[in-house]
Parts: C-alpha cells; structure tokens; sequence
C-alpha cells in the first residue's frame, strides 16, 4: 500500500512541474519557471524514493536529496532574483 502512495506522489509532483512550466511558456511569468524547475527536483525526490523503497538492498538517501536540494535553491534564487526587479 505504501508504494502506491510513493507513486502517486511522484504522478502528482510530475504533474505540478508540468502544468507550471506549460504555464510559464504561456505566460512568461518567472515565478512559473522557478515553481516549475523546483517541482521537478520534487518528482525526481519521489521517483527515486519508489525505487529506493523498492530496492532494499541499496540506501539512495543521499542521491534523493540532491534534486530536492536543487530544487528549493531555485525557488529560492528565483524569489530572490524577481524581488529585486
């Protein structure tokens, strides 16, 4: 049960990244892009935690960190860099 729920939020993370990038090209709103760019280090946080829970032989805790962290440090520079316009 529990691996369906890793699964469905990836989907749901996937599905984030895409509608706020489809948005930004819309747009051209910068907010979209960098919302965007940090959902997609989300979905890739949860595809690689489905296949670390599926894999227990292996720890990819680290190696799942690295795109959240990605992530966030382009929400963040992008909040900073669009305040400063």
């Amino acid at each position: 049960m529990i691996h369906i729920v890793f699964i469905l939020c990836a989907l749901t993370s996937l599905a984030c990244a895409v509608l706020l990038l489809r948005g930004y090209f819309r747009t051209r709103v910068r907010l979209l892009l960098w919302s965007g760019l940090c959902f997609v280090g989300l979905a890739l946080n949860n595809a690689l935690l489905v296949v670390d829970v599926n894999t227990p032989m292996t720890d990819l805790s680290h190696w799942r960190t690295l795109p959240t962290l990605a992530g966030v440090m382009l929400l963040i520079y992008g909040l900073v860099w669009d305040s400063r316009a």
